[in-house]
């Protein structure tokens, strides 16, 4: 999918977001908001590391961005993420007046942007955004992916230490 140079700029930060997220174990998402070409917030998935439910990057990204400007109304504002947002962070996003949303992978499972629902393009709420897909893809989504299978093989390897502890 083609872009605009600052999408992929802007990406690529929430893809560094990601990886910090990754590095302590938890789900590669990231998420960067931008207001002005300034980055005004930059966070990743602590849900985890915090044991919150609503540790999403898109949630601290805006929360962040809501306490530096002092306004819950982040109008102008670009929120770039790694990974199409859910349903509570798309309510967050409509709810804080997010004007537009660019998301590299698409999320089947969860996704309230396009994949199961859209959420923040539906004209019934008093905010729509535009959102803009596919940016970076392939790198969010292998970083995803490659999250997942690593995450599934040490909780298989676990599982087959566990059963062979117990084995005479």
């Amino acid at each position: 999918m083609s872009s605009h140079p600052k999408d992929e700029y802007y990406m690529s930060l929430a893809i560094a977001e990601a990886r910090k997220a990754e590095a302590i174990g938890e789900v590669p998402i990231g998420a960067v908001l931008v207001i002005d070409d300034e980055v005004v917030a930059a966070a990743y998935n602590l849900r985890e590391s915090e044991h919150r439910a609503i540790a999403h990057a898109e949630l601290l990204a805006i929360d962040q961005a809501c306490k530096k400007t002092g306004a819950w109304r982040l109008s102008g504002s670009t929120l770039y993420v790694t990974l199409e947002p859910c349903a509570m962070c798309a309510g967050a996003i409509v709810l804080s007046r997010v004007d537009r949303v660019v998301f590299g992978a698409h999320d089947p499972k969860a996704g309230c942007a396009g994949s199961l629902m859209n959420l923040l393009e539906e004209e019934r709420f008093n905010h729509v955004c535009d959102v803009t897909t596919g940016v970076r893809k392939e790198e969010c989504s292998a970083m995803l992916s490659t999250f997942f299978r690593t995450l599934r093989q040490r909780n298989k390897e676990k599982r087959k230490q566990r059963l062979g502890d117990k084995q005479p």
